[in-house]
């Protein structure tokens, strides 16, 4: 509890009745915590296929527009674990409509901006206001549903959050190619207007929540300011720069090493903390947030790199390499509900294993890809991959959270979400690496075999000059012809070979995560801690 004098009320209403019950607008409310989160969450991937377009526009370079994508994650990095502190100064429930308002009139004025700094300075703010808005909708959502619905209700809070960012690029490509790219801004303001009129009319700050004026740490909130940011930024910025080559990209890294040290150090040792980062002490809901890391590095870094296999190696455009990831998309949405169904009747462990199982077991099934695959080739590892990310995002969440009392519940979504998303960065950062230095491994490796002496190089050298000269090209350019041909095919080997190695790391990720399903609380531990909050122990 905060010290006399700092807790200035409560709030005016629970969203559960005072019996321990299910709120009587519980699916009301849900539908309007998912639909903010599933906005928050789409404008993270939804701009990348518009990036062209902006830059004929905005006057930008390719280095330059990238800063519209991270402008947004960086911001969303920054508000998620200080949601709870911002909650307690002004009220849960006003924040989350002041964050709901950002969102949308960030969104609206990234639609009309004509300018690079100007939507830069706009997409901070719709961060903003995103970032909180998933952080605070699933504190709600926890907050909301009795013990025996939580893991239903994660399910669906799920959905959204795993199926918004594979449906971003097929739904930006979409009204990019039918409007233009403001368009992808402007869908916002309908649903960030219902979304107003629910909160206002459906949400209300728990009966137990205390609100707080007291000191803020300053000190805190810088350090981790700078930690967070410079972690953030090495990462989305250390493929375009090179890594470590780049002293820009030097100086990120010591400034994120220090800055974090030093602000967990700050944050455990002062009295009133901006981030309580004590949280994590709970060893059932940090074993919950690292397997969310997992998670999200397993998602958004192949979320990264299949786009590129369809498109670069298959010769998909973008909406057909949309269309082509449509099934993991369905299948998470279907997983995720039906999962919370049988979350009660297995435990989290068993939910959690079998999450982790699916989506390992289809990377690895990705991993042997060729660039001669077919459509069911794409269709099956996907849908366990999906069925996968589903549950696990389900029992995981469901799971974490369960082990935190709830006048905590929104420093622990803050703490759960942050990790997540950094991680979601760092897999985007370490499969691209891992792409472009394998492809130059690779490359060197086949090469190698690929020689004048090689009799099966000389005879694929004869039929493409052949096949050239009947063309009509003169023996010297089908010659030349035909060594770029194989150098393209040996090319194209060596990308395919390193994204299957990107595809087969992933599943071991998974793999070797399994052991921290036994770290989360079992399905009675979890029951008994619902009983002993609604009996007030």
């Amino acid at each position: 509890m905060p010290p006399p004098g700092d807790v200035q009320d409560a709030a005016v209403a629970s969203p559960r009745a005072a019996d321990g019950r299910a709120a009587p607008h519980k699916w009301l409310v849900a539908g309007t915590v998912l639909t903010g989160a599933f906005m928050a969450v789409l404008d993270a991937s939804v701009v990348n296929v518009a990036l062209p377009h902006m830059m004929g526009t905005l006057g930008a370079t390719v280095q330059e527009i990238t800063w519209v994508a991270t402008a947004y994650l960086l911001s969303n990095v920054l508000i998620m674990p200080i949601t709870a502190l911002l909650s307690a100064r002004f009220g849960r429930t006003r924040f989350y409509i002041a964050s709901v308002a950002a969102f949308t009139v960030g969104s609206m004025a990234c639609g009309a901006a004509r300018s690079l700094p100007a939507i830069i300075t706009f997409r901070v703010i719709q961060g903003i206001g995103g970032g909180a808005l998933i952080t605070i909708g699933q504190a709600i959502l926890r907050e909301t549903f009795p013990v025996e619905e939580q893991g239903l209700a994660m399910g669906i809070y799920g959905m959204g959050i795993v199926v918004a960012p594979a449906v971003g690029p097929t739904l930006g490509g979409w009204l990019t190619d039918q409007w233009s790219w403001p368009w992808i801004f402007y869908i916002n303001l309908p649903i960030g207007i219902l979304n107003l009129v629910l909160v206002r009319r459906y949400i209300a700050d728990p009966a137990y929540f205390a609100r707080s004026r007291g000191r803020i740490d300053w000190t805190g909130l810088g350090l981790m300011a700078v930690g967070l940011g410079s972690l953030q930024l090495m990462l989305e910025k250390g493929q375009e720069k090179n890594w470590f080559e780049s002293s820009f990209i030097t100086w990120m890294a010591a400034l994120a090493a220090a800055g974090l040290l030093l602000f967990i150090w700050r944050e455990l040792t002062v009295d009133r903390p901006a981030v309580d980062l004590k949280i994590l002490r709970n060893v059932p809901f940090a074993s919950g947030t690292v397997l969310g890391g997992v998670l999200g590095m397993g998602m958004f870094g192949t979320l990264f790199l299949l786009p590129l296999f369809l498109q670069n190696l298959l010769g998909f455009t973008a909406t057909q390499s949309g269309v082509a990831m449509i099934p993991r998309s369905v299948a998470s949405a279907v997983a995720g509900p039906i999962g919370g169904r049988f979350y009660n009747r297995l435990g989290p462990r068993v939910m959690v294993f079998l999450g982790l199982a699916l989506t390992g077991f289809g990377f690895y099934q990705f991993s042997h890809l060729t660039t001669q695959v077919g459509a069911w080739d794409l269709f099956w590892p996907q849908v366990w991959q999906g069925a996968g990310m589903g549950l696990l995002w389900m029992a995981m969440a469901t799971a974490a959270l369960a082990a935190i009392p709830k006048p905590r519940m929104t420093a622990a979504t803050g703490l759960y979400n942050v990790v997540r998303q950094v991680l979601s960065s760092v897999g985007i950062a370490v499969a691209a690496t891992e792409a472009t230095a394998g492809t130059i491994r690779y490359h060197d490796l086949l090469a190698e075999h690929v020689t004048p002496y090689a009799l099966g190089t000389r005879q694929a050298l004869r039929e493409l000059a052949r096949g050239m000269q009947r063309a009509g090209a003169d023996p010297y350019t089908a010659q030349q012809r035909a060594i770029g041909i194989l150098n393209l095919r040996v090319e194209r080997q060596a990308v395919m070979l390193a994204y299957n190695r990107v595809f087969v790391l992933t599943a071991l990720l998974f793999a070797v995560s399994l052991p921290l399903v036994w770290l989360l609380k079992s399905r009675r531990a979890t029951i008994r801690l619902e009983e002993l909050e609604a009996a007030g122990g």
